[in-house]
């Protein structure tokens, strides 16, 4: 599936947070996630903050995706629902964005947030992505 992202240096340089201006996708099967948070199978919140938060988000998202046959490089959009109380700590949310889509990220909007369902959970992820037809 050819993937063209798209960062013009007209804006700033969004790719040091880990993500891109925008993406554009000609095909495929579009596959629209709900907000993961830091939970495990078990329901349980893990860790205290928002790096390992994060980083359990986006393995959900990658074990939803797995179920039709995508994976990480099939996201083309990203929403972060990041909570008030950790919008200090928003560079561990760039770093897991560097290392899970090192090439090519796809674009996402950070929104701040007062709270999430549950007061210990500090971030949400929504994806989107396209998945190649089987």
């Amino acid at each position: 599936m050819q993937r063209k992202v798209i960062n013009p240096t007209t804006v700033f340089n969004s790719l040091q947070y880990g993500f891109s201006q925008a993406m554009e996708v000609p095909q495929g099967r579009r596959i629209m996630l709900s907000g993961q948070v830091g939970v495990d199978a078990q329901e349980r919140t893990v860790g205290p903050g928002i790096a390992e938060q994060t980083a359990t988000a986006l393995d959900n998202i990658e074990k939803v995706l797995a179920e039709v046959g995508g994976d990480l490089s099939h996201v083309v959009m990203l929403r972060l629902y990041i909570v008030d109380t950790a919008r200090e700590q928003q560079e561990s949310i760039a770093e897991a964005l560097r290392q899970r889509f090192a090439h090519n990220p796809p674009p996402s909007s950070w929104i701040m947030v007062s709270g999430l369902s549950l007061p210990e959970w500090l971030i949400e992820v929504e994806a989107e992505a396209v998945v190649p037809f089987s």
